[in-house]
């Protein structure tokens, strides 16, 4: 069972979410919280495996409340939700530790998809608006990060072809079919990747491919 904690201030949306996530037969709500501040309580009590985080909230938003939980709690995969597909905050969101995001008008399957995508360690970053939202705040923010220029000589040649199919959105078994290679391979290049550049998981890999401008802005 994938344990998910619904963080959001609106008591309908809280609702709404329990009964679709509550009716899949391989996800559990553990619980709720109303604002950001709560959220790293509950995170911290219950452990779940999944935090459904929205952006906007009182007290202490879902960006801060984000950064916290995945400081503390490494296990934790937080899963932001939005109102908007461009949203700036989404962007800080993910580089705050965001495993991904969704819409909140997502149907039910996008939902569990979601949650199931997110909990197995994999970014949800396939669908077109992700890689839209991305390009498009990369472009907003100038010049590569110096940081990021300075790490990419840490990777070898075939290290740095598998972040920028990260960055497109593709699974490990996608990139292995593109490389003639196994899957496992891939996933051990993938672990060495994170480690050199000392990152989270393949979202914030994906994040700093678009800032280091290793995939090209708008491709």
């Amino acid at each position: 069972m994938i344990g998910v904690l619904i963080v959001d201030d609106q008591m309908m949306v809280r609702e709404g979410f329990s009964v679709l996530l509550g009716a899949m037969p391989d996800i559990e709500v553990v619980g709720e919280a109303v604002n950001g501040r709560e959220a790293i309580a509950q995170v911290a009590a219950l452990r779940p495996d999944v935090v459904l985080m929205d952006i906007r909230m009182p007290e202490l938003n879902g960006i801060e409340a984000t950064r916290e939980i995945v400081a503390s709690n490494p296990e934790a995969k937080v899963l932001v939700l939005t109102t908007f597909d461009l949203d700036e905050y989404v962007y800080q969101a993910l580089r705050a530790g965001a495993s991904g995001f969704l819409l909140k008008d997502a149907s039910a399957r996008q939902l569990a998809e979601g949650v199931r995508v997110v909990a197995a360690g994999e970014a949800l970053l396939a669908p077109t608006v992700t890689k839209r939202l991305i390009t498009e705040f990369a472009k907003a923010a100038g010049s590569p990060r110096p940081p990021a220029l300075s790490q990419i000589g840490e990777l070898t040649e075939r290290e740095t072809e598998v972040l920028v199919l990260i960055a497109q959105g593709l699974s490990n078994q996608e990139i292995a079919d593109h490389l003639v290679v196994a899957e496992s391979t891939i996933k051990t290049h993938v672990s060495r990747i994170l480690v050199k550049l000392g990152l989270r998981d393949r979202t914030q890999a994906a994040v700093f491919a678009y800032e280091a401008r290793l995939v090209q802005v708008g491709g």
